[in-house]
Formats: C-alpha cells, sequence, structure tokens
C-alpha cells in the first residue's frame, strides 16, 4: 500500500510516497538524479520515494494527495528512468468508512482495551483493538482503515497493541475534527441506518442534512 504526499509551500516540489511505518533512523537514502529511493536499512527493501521536480505533474491539494492513473504511469516512468525497479502503485478506495462491530471481546492482557471484529465491506472484517469505554458489539462506528490519514496527519498502519494485531482504528469525532456534530467522550457511534462501507463525506453529509 502505497501513500503519496505533496506539500510545495512546507517542503518544496517534492513528492513523498510511502509504503510503511518505517523510522527515519531506519532510513538510508538512495539518490539517483531526480528520484531518492528509501530503504530499509537491514532489509534494504525500498520502502518510500522522493520524487523532486514534480510541478509538471499538476498535482491536485497539499497534504494526502489522490494520484490519477495518468499521474501514477508517469511516477513510475520517472521511478525506472532513474534506475529503481520498485513500481508504487495505489488503492483509490475510501480508507474512512463505516463499519458495524460484529465481535467485540476484553483485551486478556489490559484491563481497557477491547478486540473487535468489525466488518468495513461484505467481503472484508477488521480486527482492530480499542481503548474505548463505549465499544460493543452491534454498534455503527467510524472506521480508520489502514492507509488513512487522520486531520492530525497520523498514518493508519497495521500494528499490535500488547501483543494482539490492529488492522484499523475506530475513531471518535474529535479524532476525526467533527467535533461540531457530536462532543462526547469515546467512539462516535453513528446511527443504524447508515450503511457498512459509506465514506466519511457521505456520513458528515447525512448527519448535516
Amino acid at each position: 500500500m502505497w501513500l503519496a504526499f505533496y506539500n510545495p509551500g512546507g517542503v518544496g516540489d517534492v513528492l513523498l510516497l510511502t509504503s510503511g511505518p518505517v523510522s527515519s533512523h531506519e532510513i538510508d537514502p538512495d539518490s539517483k538524479g531526480q528520484v531518492t529511493a528509501l530503504r530499509h536499512h537491514q532489509s534494504q527493501a525500498i520502502v518510500g520515494y522522493n520524487l523532486f521536480g514534480v510541478a509538471d505533474l499538476n498535482l491536485a491539494g497539499e497534504g494526502p494527495v489522490t494520484l490519477t492513473a495518468e499521474q501514477v504511469a508517469q511516477v513510475n516512468a520517472r521511478i525506472q528512468a532513474a534506475g529503481f525497479d520498485q513500481a508504487v502503485s495505489f488503492d483509490a478506495s475510501p480508507r474512512l468508512v463505516v463499519g458495524y462491530v460484529e465481535e467485540c471481546v476484553d483485551h486478556p492482557d489490559s484491563d481497557h482495551l477491547h478486540i473487535t471484529q468489525t466488518r468495513v465491506a461484505a467481503d472484508t472484517v477488521l480486527q482492530i483493538v480499542c481503548g474505548a469505554a463505549n465499544i460493543e458489539a452491534g454498534q455503527k462506528v467510524l472506521v480508520a482503515q489502514p492507509g488513512a490519514v487522520m486531520p492530525d496527519g497520523l498514518i493508519i498502519w497495521p500494528g499490535q497493541l500488547r501483543g494482539v494485531d490492529s488492522n484499523g482504528m475506530i475513531c471518535s469525532t474529535r479524532e476525526l475534527g467533527l467535533d461540531a456534530i457530536e462532543n462526547k467522550p469515546g467512539i462516535w457511534v453513528l446511527k443504524d441506518d447508515l450503511a457498512v462501507g459509506t465514506p466519511l463525506e457521505q456520513v458528515i453529509a447525512h448527519y448535516q442534512g
């Protein structure tokens, strides 16, 4: 899973591409012309790229950006021309969507964490560890799937909490910057009439309509 970021005002004319949560001290930069590959120090696998001088790609927006198919092709052409063989690909599906908590059990090694099985699509159930006191089975919730970028810039990656795999985050309105809609402690418990997989933008419109 690759994510793209572009912030010409803060960083300059550089397209930042990342595929995972690797800290800066674990990175070996490998520069060839206008492309810098970011290699994991131990494995030397490419986990990111910085592409310089990309104004001609006509990227829309700042911060997290969605690349068109044509832009992805151009990016991969530049990567290949620089001499790197690791191409990038992107999943354009919404990462912040309505989920349904099918199961919620206590974490065996915590007095406040819960392990949920949360459906985010007809064919997709994510195991998500959640620390909210108000989480329960049977709820509709707002899920940040792996690859989601939160309003504060936090990227959601698969991880572990107290030794248990967690593949996403069940969100509060505060974490989403939506406390004007609802300002309560804990996760945002959604209306039951919202369908699983509904993108956040449609959820907001539903509440504001």
